[in-house]
């Protein structure tokens, strides 16, 4: 059956027209569907409902970082960190393009305002970390790259793809895909069910009231400064609860967790971040108590990944915590 997978190409516009010009022909040349700001080339918040719509049919998402960091959205931070941070949310898989001499770039493909340097720099090393990037140089060595790598990655983590309409009304395919539909639904549940059985009683567990420390980093355009928070293991869950509601990648819930703390510690800015070895202890900890589940399942991309889940116990919690009293009961 023939598929094709739909990829979103991810970049600042004006700089980078002709790199992204030689990977969307890349793309259609492997019978790929390119995405992208082609599409609305005008950056603004009435778009981004649409960019997000286009963003989650995409099988997998194609990100080139140049010399440039973009236009900046409400939050502070460029439209496309805010694309990315949107894939990551979905649980597309990544493929990343980074130049890697930006400061051998031309004046004008480059920014010459500091803080922008500032936060290109970050998202470069925010980008960077936990995955492997390819570095390019010139335009024409990305159609390789990007092609090589495309093709790893259908065949390592292949997507759901689109295909003709005739095709997928096939009664013979429809069957097929039901019993997978079935069996995957029995073995999520003979999973949650070893996962509860496995989960030893813990003596002398931190209850919700005590508290911990965090630290971390933030940016204010282009200066950079540290953050430090001592809050409760119970208002740390009231804060990121309600965004657990969807089913996030653990990738999107780390950023969340660092955004949740920062504001607890008072600070005002972008690009928070917590270290990794303190968010895998605050995993661990709101697992044992029993208000969430982290699981591997299918990335809507294609592909498994890790995934948070409140349990009944922690919509309990959020519901009892996050909820507006009756005046009349206070």
């Amino acid at each position: 059956m023939d598929k094709r997978y739909q990829v979103f190409v991810s970049s600042t516009y004006a700089d980078l027209k002709e790199e992204r010009q030689k990977v969307i022909q890349a793309l259609m040349e492997m019978d790929c569907i390119p995405a992208g700001m082609e599409l609305f080339p005008a950056a603004d918040e009435e778009q981004w409902e649409f960019i997000k719509k286009v963003i989650a049919d995409c099988d997998y998402y194609v990100l080139i970082i140049g010399g440039r960091y973009g236009s900046t959205t409400s939050e502070g931070i460029s439209y496309t960190e805010k694309e990315y941070e949107f894939a990551l949310e979905r649980g597309l898989k990544v493929l990343a393009f980074v130049h890697s001499s930006p400061d051998e770039l031309a004046e004008d493909r480059r920014d010459a305002d500091a803080a922008l340097c500032d936060m290109l720099a970050s998202f470069r090393e925010r980008v960077a970390k936990g995955r492997l990037v390819k570095m390019w140089t010139k335009a024409d060595e990305l159609p390789g790259l990007v092609a090589l790598s495309l093709n790893k990655t259908i065949k390592t983590y292949p997507a759901i793809g689109w295909v003709r309409g005739d095709q997928a009304t096939n009664p013979e395919l429809l069957k097929q895909l039901n019993d997978v539909r079935k069996q995957n639904a029995e073995l999520q549940s003979a999973l949650k069910a070893a996962i509860s059985e496995a989960r030893p009683a813990i003596e002398n567990l931190a209850d919700l009231d005590e508290t911990v420390k965090f630290t971390g980093t933030y940016s204010v355009g282009r200066y950079g400064g540290d953050w430090e928070c001592t809050t409760s293991w119970g208002m740390l869950f009231t804060q990121i609860a309600p965004q657990l509601m969807g089913n996030p990648s653990e990738a999107a819930v780390q950023i969340l967790t660092a955004k949740a703390l920062l504001e607890l510690s008072g600070k005002i800015g972008q690009n928070a971040h917590v270290p990794d070895s303190q968010f895998q202890t605050a995993k661990v900890q709101l697992m044992a108590q029993g208000l969430v589940d982290v699981q591997y399942l299918s990335a809507v991309g294609g592909g498994v990944g890790l995934f948070w889940l409140l349990t009944p116990k922690g919509k309990a919690l959020m519901f009892q915590r996050r909820t507006i009293k009756s005046a009349d009961a206070r």
